[in-house]
């Protein structure tokens, strides 16, 4: 027993020992020992209603976890590993602060990395600064906007150039200019909107039973956090066990179907949202969709058309584990080896939709506290071949007449990694619900192209055409920043091609990786400048 102390007690024994006999940063507070409690890391004790854990445990879990990880990074990955730019003591809320989780993307940077290179610090490491206020970047490969957001957070100028219609509208969404009024004005009226649709009949007295259901079936069935201390321990037989009970509740499922005289179904067709949405869910997500085009105010209806998306992303007749990655649709109720018990198919978007409504509005104001009045241009097209300067005219004549006047100081971007995503196709059902024009067939080493030669070969002509035509646009001694896992070595052909010398690479460890593959990992920054 005195071994055993409270949360507040062990937060301050094991900061100290972090800092003392590991030398790591103390950052532990409540909710990372809450979280080890929750997810079974931890055995939770209780002692007159107070919650206990014991500190040689969590002391052991802690170094474990940093020696562990630094010694199989380091075997895997090699010893030039720079772990000051694993930014390690980060929590997920520091990586997705503000309107960086305005909608899920893969494949993304975290902003600190963005902004450790375009700020103005210097350190071991990093020891000049190449980018001041008031300069103008470029991201060629723009993705969700995340060096766009970073850049005008620090007074730089930015321009974003991405083949994908919808990728410009997600950046698009997180760094204009809002009517904050208008904003909470026309959310209010669509949500009456959705409240008032006559959809699905006894659907919500159907799910609000089997919620409840699944509530006390979970607390018995799956007692957290004892069932994933268990699991971890290898004390239970997850998927064996997980099974068993996914049967046994399959049945008070269908009976309560059979009660409101509910069909649980798709919607019906061969388009995408029709197969991966049931369709009392296409039935709201078109109602909405009608709704937001109505709206004149561009950035409003950028900013309902990104809610929309992500809530019908969320919606999908999906298991929860397979979000990013579809394997085929779920319309019954399923053990979840993400949350580790029952869970069931959305039936509405009611919930969810006005979540991220709130969710969104809250970031989009919280960004709006910092932004600065540094300027920033979006361009839907091909960076092989765009006339940056002629495309950014009519979207921001301010930034055209500085770019004419100053050039392009340099470039951060994180251009795709050759056979590992097909952009387009993982927000196949924005584009349907937006009637989107797809361009797969130009996007640089898509996944569908596969890895070898030829598609190797494609790619390094791809990124080295991009950085060609880009230089036309920018000062004579340029910096540029790419961010590449490079296990085939291709970045030194790319930047000969190009014209260019990388005079650096910083190679970090991976740490906060949304997929469910948490091997070790590591990508290059690659800095390159002119010959």
């Amino acid at each position: 027993m005195k071994e055993l102390v409270t949360i507040k007690d062990a937060i301050e024994i094991i900061n100290d020992y972090l800092e003392k006999k590991i030398n790591m940063p103390g950052n532990i507070n409540y909710s990372n020992i809450s979280y080890l409690i929750q997810y079974g890391w931890l055995r939770k004790y209780t002692e007159n209603d107070k919650t206990l854990v014991n500190y040689k445990e969590l002391m052991k879990y802690y170094e474990k976890f940093y020696s562990d990880r630094r010694l199989k990074w380091t075997n895997e990955l090699g010893n030039d590993l720079n772990w000051h730019l694993a930014f390690e003591h980060l929590k997920e809320r520091d990586t997705t602060k503000h309107v960086h989780r305005l909608h899920p993307y893969k494949g993304k940077f975290i902003p600190q990395l963005v902004q450790y290179f375009i700020d103005d610090h210097t350190d071991e490491f990093k020891k000049e600064i190449y980018f001041q206020k008031g300069d103008i970047i470029l991201d060629p490969f723009l993705g969700s906007g995340t060096t766009l957001v970073q850049a005008n957070e620090l007074g730089i100028h930015g321009i974003g150039i991405d083949i994908s219609e919808f990728n410009c509208l997600i950046s698009k969404c997180k760094v204009q200019d809002y009517d904050i009024n208008l904003l909470q004005k026309v959310s209010n009226r669509i949500l009456n909107k959705l409240e008032e649709g006559k959809f699905g009949k006894n659907i919500l007295a159907f799910e609000k039973e089997l919620s409840n259901e699944m509530h006390r079936f979970n607390k018995e069935h799956f007692p957290n956090p004892d069932f994933k201390y268990n699991i971890r321990q290898g004390l239970l037989d997850e998927g064996k066990y997980g099974k068993e009970k996914e049967k046994d509740f399959l049945s008070v499922y269908h009976r309560l179907m059979h009660k409101y005289d509910v069909e649980i179904k798709p919607a019906g067709g061969n388009n995408f949202l029709d197969r991966w949405l049931l369709k009392n869910i296409k039935n709201e997500v078109d109602l909405v969709s009608d709704e937001i085009q109505k709206e004149t105010d561009k950035s409003v209806k950028n900013f309902m058309m990104v809610v929309l998306s992500r809530t019908v992303r969320s919606c999908r007749a999906t298991k929860h584990y397979d979000l990013a990655t579809l394997k085929e649709p779920q319309f019954e109720t399923y053990y979840c080896k993400k949350h580790k018990k029952i869970c069931k198919p959305i039936m509405t978007i009611r919930a969810r939709f006005r979540r991220y409504l709130n969710d969104t509005m809250k970031r989009i104001e919280e960004y709006g506290k910092i932004k600065t009045n540094a300027g920033y241009a979006i361009i839907n097209g091909d960076s092989r071949t765009m006339n940056i300067s002629s495309g950014i005219k009519d979207i921001n004549p301010a930034l055209f007449k500085l770019l004419k006047e100053k050039k392009i100081k340099g470039i951060f971007t994180s251009p795709p990694y050759v056979g590992n995503i097909n952009y387009h196709e993982q927000h196949a059902y924005a584009y349907e619900l937006f009637n989107f024009k797809r361009k797969d067939k130009l996007e640089i080493g898509p996944l569908y192209k596969g890895k070898g030669k030829k598609a190797r070969q494609s790619y390094v002509k791809g990124i080295s055409d991009v950085l060609i035509n880009c230089k036309k646009f920018m000062v004579k001694n340029y910096d540029v920043f790419m961010v590449a896992n490079d296990k085939h070595n291709l970045y030194p052909e790319i930047a000969k091609k190009a014209g260019m010398e990388i005079v650096n690479k910083f190679k970090r460890p991976v740490l906060n990786r949304t997929e469910r593959d948490r091997k070790p990992y590591s990508e290059i920054v690659f800095h390159l400048k002119c010959k």
